[in-house]
């Protein structure tokens, strides 16, 4: 069975976007480790991203980077297909769940924080990797309205880089009846 992992870049405060829900101010700041972020993306044969966040980066000046991964696009609107994208419209859950029964590698969750919360709030992600960059947004749009841990997710990795960016990754805390 694959595990959906929520694979994404916050401010230090919490923000994955500004207001707007422009992806510019990542420009700005490289992949601190090219070995760990090279590592993820061989992990994953399967993405899933939200249509604002897929909106966004088709504007964004930069190569589609999952040319060679099976991409699905959560949208209340159905759009034009394109590159061979699937587009969920409905049945989500039942479509995510159908996703990490497949055989494959994991799913890599893109974002935006509207389909994490969905997913979150419906047990569907198995692990959250963040990397959190030196940049203040103070307000935008938050990745959650409570920190992982609070959430009841065990911090798994806390990794510092050069660049003072710092990666954090979580497990699910295992539920006991």
């Amino acid at each position: 069975m694959k595990k959906l992992k929520l694979y994404i870049t916050a401010s230090n405060d919490g923000y994955i976007a500004p207001p707007d829900g422009d992806l510019d101010w990542l420009i700005g700041y490289p992949v601190p480790s090219k070995e760990d972020h090279k590592n993820f993306v061989d992990s994953v044969d399967t993405v899933i991203m939200g249509a604002n966040t897929y909106r966004n980066m088709r504007i964004m000046d930069i190569l589609w980077p999952y040319e060679d991964k099976n991409v699905h696009i959560v949208t209340r609107n159905p759009m034009m297909e394109r590159d061979s994208i699937n587009f969920i419209t409905e049945n989500v859950f039942e479509t995510v769940s159908g996703l990490k029964k497949e055989n494959g590698k994991d799913i890599w969750l893109v974002g935006g924080a509207e389909l994490t919360t969905m997913l979150l709030d419906n047990d569907l992600i198995d692990e959250m990797i963040i990397t959190y960059i030196p940049e203040t947004l103070e307000k935008g749009i938050s990745l959650f309205s409570q920190k992982p841990e609070e959430m009841g997710w065990v911090l798994s990795e806390d990794k510092i880089y050069e660049n003072n960016a710092v990666r954090k990754a979580y497990q699910k805390t295992l539920q006991y009846a």
